[in-house]
């Protein structure tokens, strides 16, 4: 690898962005092409907050790879002017009580397997220590001190600053919508205006909009759309920590999740479950009857929050690949292409790790993660681990 000295990365959301950092960093002549601005207004790599947690079930390589995950968020901390990374916690609930098998209490077993120090919720507990939520619902349930959420925009924009102190080109207004190849090499993409890029290798990073560029992957590889949803309490102290930390409540029955309040008052919170298969560039707007679903779970949950207006809503785009994991590797095809993708709406949290994978893989250098994340054909497992990828 030591005669490849240029890169083009198409895309500017976290993958990309930590993709040119690292790669600069070990030595090479990166270019950054996105059709702005960054942060992208419908990129996954945008909004106000996302969930950085370990908590994975039995997914012990997940969990590792959030570990590590969360110690560069700490640097990143004691780096930047301001604190975009806020530890405030996770604080899983349950309606039934947790066994073995199930997500919450494998998440548990394996966490404090691990030496982390974990609060189990004691029975009658949860109207003191959390006095938002339906305690007559919730009965079982933990909290997680090493957890906490990142300020997603905010975390974005200080990557582009950044990408761009160290050496880095960055184009905007470059909508790839093909690559350029020479025989069977990979060598730079041209944009809808015309416009061409070359290099020596092509990352293409492009989130939902990656199968657009190498269509080979839509059997793998698809947009799905995920509502979300934000609120104003009158009272928004009662929704910050430590009374209201970022939460999961019956995660693998409803698929809810959500943040404290932020500067602003505005509490969100979101869905990880099947979604809708949507085209990239579809309106990112709340469809059918996610509204009604989102106030039936807070009525049983956060009656608090149940007859609020919506302040906001919108629908986020997953790139989700059909097993949930990442895809981070070279083209076994062609020369000159990798794909950085698939985050699967859970990899933001790995933001601090994630360019040292992405690099790894240009290099051909093996880590722990590498089989996990490799080119695979569909229905092709590499891992004997129990997955979960929702947020």
């Amino acid at each position: 690898m030591a005669s490849i000295r240029s890169v083009l990365v198409l895309g500017a959301g976290v993958f990309g962005l930590t993709a040119a950092l690292e790669l600069a960093n070990r030595g090479y002549f990166v270019t950054v092409a996105d059709p702005g601005p960054i942060p992208h207004p419908k990129a996954a790599s945008n909004d106000v907050s996302r969930m950085v947690r370990m908590d994975y079930g039995g997914d012990g390589l997940y969990s590792s790879l959030s570990a590590e995950a969360i110690e560069g968020w700490h640097r990143w901390n004691a780096q930047w002017a301001r604190e975009l990374y806020h530890e405030d916690g996770f604080l899983l609930l349950t309606s039934v009580p947790m066994a073995p098998g199930e997500f919450e209490q494998d998440s548990y077993s394996l966490l404090t397997s691990r030496g982390f120090s974990l609060e189990k919720l004691t029975p009658g507990e949860l109207p003191r220590r959390a006095p938002q939520w339906d305690s007559g619902y919730y009965i079982d349930g933990y909290f997680n001190p090493r957890a906490g959420w990142a300020e997603a925009g905010a975390v974005t924009a200080q990557l582009l600053e950044e990408v761009s102190d160290s050496g880095v080109e960055i184009i905007t207004g470059f909508s790839a919508v093909e690559l350029l190849q020479q025989g069977n090499k990979v060598c730079g993409a041209v944009a809808a205006d015309g416009a061409r890029l070359w290099a020596d290798w092509v990352v293409v990073a492009a989130g939902v909009w990656t199968t657009l560029l190498v269509p080979e992957l839509a059997d793998r590889m698809w947009p799905v759309g995920q509502p979300i949803f934000y609120f104003k309490p009158p009272d928004p102290e009662n929704y910050r920590p430590p009374l209201f930390p970022p939460w999961g409540a019956d995660i693998p029955r409803s698929g809810w999740y959500g943040f404290p309040a932020n500067s602003d008052g505005v509490v969100k919170m979101a869905n990880h479950g099947p979604g809708i298969r949507v085209h990239p560039d579809v309106e990112r707007v709340i469809q059918g009857d996610e509204e009604s679903v989102c106030r039936a779970f807070l009525s049983r949950s956060l009656p608090g929050l149940a007859r609020l207006p919506v302040h906001e809503s919108k629908l986020c785009l997953y790139s989700d690949t059909w097993d949930g994991d990442f895809w981070i590797d070279r083209d076994p095809e062609r020369e000159g292409l990798m794909v950085a993708t698939g985050g699967s709406g859970h990899a933001f949290k790995f933001t601090p790790v994630l360019g040292g994978l992405v690099a790894d893989a240009l290099e051909g250098i093996e880590n722990p993660y590498s089989k996990r994340f490799a080119w695979r054909a569909l229905g092709e497992v590499k891992h004997e681990e129990i997955r979960y990828t929702g947020e």
